[in-house]
């Protein structure tokens, strides 16, 4: 008991003082309409005075964390020419974007001092064990599994420890996840690096730090639901080739930016052939997604893929 005390105690010493219970009862990390919060990114943070004053950090909240992650916690090469890599720049926290159940999304610009030369990134970082609230998260790990026994059998029975490694593997899963898609040419953000459970990831969105919107909060019509219907379509034939499925596809997993779709939060992605109900998992993601189409008046008949059974819906996704 008491080594579990101090793997307790151990374990809320990193955890982030402004997670809090919100008034009212509802927990900060509960799920909420982002419109409101649209514009909050456009306020700078202030520094920590303390830590320029230590660090010498010219400008900024922290120096880039670009060294600390290792070519395989980078995103694929090349390198997109707009991503700032050099060590010496740094990170400045603009706002938040999104909060959910298990992350919540910052915006960061990375910038090199003294010079012309930055760019947008969203910064998705996992919560500490106490706070965190993975939805549903024993049905998604199932095929997910360690070599070592023992990171197992504390992730199944949810200790302390256990629930930080399941935090780390959902933000590995991701990242993973977003490399391979990326590089088979599916519309999603660019994956710049992973330290911990921090991803920083490509900011979709203008130049001004307005974010791309949620599919949810668009009313597409006629020629631009026909186009966002065909990303649709084409991203989810990408996936089953790759024997994936998203796990939780709907409206506001997707983001309608420039007329075309971009497919975000990819943690709780499946392995088909691994996970035991993988294949019910992509016809669900089907079924929700396409019902929401077809709700917005999808002129086409309603697709096949709604009446092929489990089984077969990953033939029919890779034809």
């Amino acid at each position: 008991m008491r080594a579990k005390k101090r793997l307790d105690d151990e374990d809320q010493s990193y955890s982030r003082p402004y997670y809090s219970r919100r008034k009212g009862g509802q927990r900060y990390g509960e799920d909420e309409d982002t419109r409101e919060k649209r514009d909050l990114h456009r306020v700078r943070l202030a520094a920590a005075d303390a830590f320029d004053s230590v660090d010498g950090l010219p400008d900024g909240d922290r120096w880039s964390t670009w060294d600390q992650s290792s070519p395989t916690e980078r995103g694929p090469l090349p390198y997109p020419a707009w991503l700032v890599t050099e060590l010496g720049a740094t990170d400045t926290e603009l706002g938040i974007l999104k909060t959910g159940k298990e992350a919540d999304v910052y915006l960061l610009r990375r910038g090199v001092p003294g010079a012309d030369r930055s760019c947008l990134l969203a910064a998705k970082r996992y919560r500490s064990t106490e706070h965190r609230q993975f939805h549903r998260d024993a049905g998604y790990l199932e095929g997910r599994r360690v070599r070592e026994s023992r990171v197992n059998r504390a992730m199944a029975a949810r200790t302390a420890v256990g629930r930080g490694m399941i935090s780390q593997q959902w933000a590995s899963a991701e990242f993973d996840a977003l490399r391979t898609l990326y590089q088979a040419g599916v519309a999603v953000p660019y994956p710049v690096q992973i330290t911990g459970t921090e991803i920083l990831l490509e900011f979709v969105g203008d130049e001004e730090g307005a974010a791309a919107p949620r599919l949810a909060e668009t009313r597409p019509g006629g020629r631009e639901l026909v186009v966002l219907w065909n990303d649709l379509v084409a991203s989810l034939r990408t996936l089953a080739d790759h024997g994936l499925a998203h796990g939780d596809l709907s409206a506001y997993n997707l983001l309608a930016h420039d007329g075309h779709l971009v497919m975000i939060d990819l943690p709780q992605v499946v392995d088909i052939i691994a996970h035991p109900s993988g294949a019910e998992f992509l016809a669900r993601d089907v079924a929700n997604i396409t019902c929401w189409f077809l709700a917005r008046g999808l002129a086409d008949q309603p697709p096949r893929a709604l009446t092929v059974p489990p089984d077969d819906l990953l033939a029919y996704l890779s034809y």
